[in-house]
Parts: structure tokens; C-alpha cells; sequence
């Protein structure tokens, strides 16, 4: 009797102990899942924001291009015009200030301190403080601990800034520089998912980051007195209207005048 109700606690034991054996496994399993899921989740944002810079980045290289072609544009047919007549005028000008002294008989008193004279800062000394903080960067930034091409030329380029930043003793943008890195994808370490969803997250926030500056930039580009122009030139382009031949002609117009004025001057010199 005694036996069998031995053995029937045994079986009691070993079911129990199989059943808590099951549910662990099934939860570990579940726990596994979600975690592969939430992994999926996060690679597919990531990818989402990468498409985002992507456009984002062609865009704001496109509103530059288009710009830049205007500004060279612009300085061929009416910036050199300008100086053109800008000349001129500080022609007239120098020429009336010389009928000027002649008839005063006194000079032109200048400047005590003509523009730009003062020496530029020296760079500051660089403190303790500055070498231990600069031992730091390059000791968690330096290019030969990259694990590929690219986080090598990302770790180039933080190297270069410390360097100037030590250079200067700026102590303020060497510890930005670190705390940067600190909160970078490259500075988590290991493979596990947990490191895995810490980088993923980083390397997300980094892109929002880089969104937003380049969200400024454009609007800074758009901002712009060229751009307002160009807008302007565009518009009544589209309209029919060369604004650009309408400027090149009253320019030329004001040169004519500015050139006929300084010779009818030229027996006052």
C-alpha cells in the first residue's frame, strides 16, 4: 500500500515537474517570438527613416544644384555688371573727393584703425582637464577599432574634430564629441537582441536627427536672398517675362550714365 502511494506521489512529482517544464519552454518560446517581432518592427521603421533621409538628402543636393547654377548664372550676366558699375561709382566718388581737397587744401583725415587690423586670438593653452578628455575621444573613437569601411570613415571623421578641438584647448566640444559617441549605434557592444534593439533604436534617433537638420538646411537654402530671387525669376519666367535681360539692361543703362558722368569730370582731376 505504502508502495503504490510512493509511487503515485513519484508520478504526481514528475508530471508537475514535466507540465512546469512545458510551460517554461512554451514561454521562453513566446518571450523568443515577441522579441524577434519587435526586432522585425524596429528594422522596418529603421528602414522606413532611411528612405526618408534618402529623399530628404536628394532633395535639399537638388535645391543646392539648382542654386548654384542660378548664383553662377546670375554673377555671369549681372554680378559682373555690378562691379562694372560699382567701379565707376568709386571712381566718381575718389575724383569728387580730390576736386574736394584741392579746393579745401586739406587732406582727408582716415581711420585710427583700419578694418581688420586686430590680431586674431591666440588658441588657449590646453589644460589637464583637455588632454585626459581628448585621451578619452580617441580611446573610444579612434579609426582602428572599426569593425567596416564605413564606421571607420565615421570614426575619421570624429578623430578630426577632436584633434581640432584639442587643438583649440575647447574642452566644451571635445565632451560633446564624446557624448555623441556615447550615444551612438557603434558604441553598443555585442550581439545578443537586446544590444540588437539598443542599436536599431540609437541608429533611428540619429536619423530623426539628421531629418531635422536637414529639414533646416532646406529651409535656410529656401530662405535665402538668392533663392527668393531665383523664385522671383522663375515666376515671371513662367509668365513670360526675362527678368534677368530687364536687370542686365538697366544695368547697362546705369554704366552708360556712370561713364559719361566720370568723363565730363575728368578736366576737375
Amino acid at each position: 500500500m505504502m508502495g503504490r502511494r510512493c509511487r503515485s506521489a513519484s508520478m504526481a512529482r514528475d508530471l508537475r515537474s514535466g507540465i512546469l517544464r512545458y510551460h517554461g519552454d512554451v514561454t521562453t518560446l513566446v518571450r523568443l517570438d515577441k522579441q524577434d517581432d519587435d526586432l522585425e518592427a524596429l528594422r522596418s521603421q529603421l528602414a522606413e527613416r532611411e528612405a526618408m533621409l534618402e529623399e530628404h538628402s536628394a532633395e535639399v543636393a537638388r535645391v543646392k544644384s539648382a542654386l548654384d547654377a542660378f548664383r553662377i548664372k546670375y554673377r555671369q550676366e549681372v554680378g559682373l555688371l555690378h562691379e562694372q558699375l560699382d567701379k565707376l561709382e568709386l571712381a566718381i566718388a575718389e575724383a569728387e573727393l580730390d576736386e574736394l581737397s584741392k579746393r579745401v587744401k586739406s587732406g582727408v583725415e582716415g581711420s585710427s584703425e583700419p578694418p581688420g587690423s586686430r590680431p586674431e586670438p591666440a588658441p588657449r593653452y590646453t589644460s589637464d582637464a583637455v588632454r585626459r578628455l581628448f585621451r578619452d575621444v580617441a580611446k573610444a573613437v579612434h579609426p582602428d577599432l572599426a569593425r567596416d569601411e564605413w564606421a571607420r570613415n565615421r570614426r575619421h571623421t570624429l578623430m578630426i574634430e577632436a584633434n581640432r578641438a584639442y587643438a583649440l584647448g575647447d574642452e566644451e566640444q571635445l565632451r560633446l564629441i564624446l557624448q555623441a559617441w556615447e550615444r551612438s549605434p557603434e558604441a553598443v557592444q555585442g550581439s545578443h537582441p537586446e544590444a540588437t534593439r539598443l542599436r536599431l533604436l540609437r541608429r533611428i534617433a540619429q536619423i530623426e536627427e539628421q531629418l531635422e537638420l536637414l529639414a533646416g538646411d532646406l529651409a535656410a537654402l529656401k530662405d535665402s536672398p538668392s533663392w527668393k530671387l531665383k523664385a522671383m525669376v522663375d515666376e515671371a519666367a513662367a509668365k513670360g517675362k526675362d527678368l534677368v535681360r530687364e536687370m542686365v539692361a538697366r544695368l547697362k543703362r546705369d554704366i552708360l550714365v556712370a561713364t559719361n558722368r566720370l568723363d565730363a569730370m575728368q578736366p576737375l582731376r
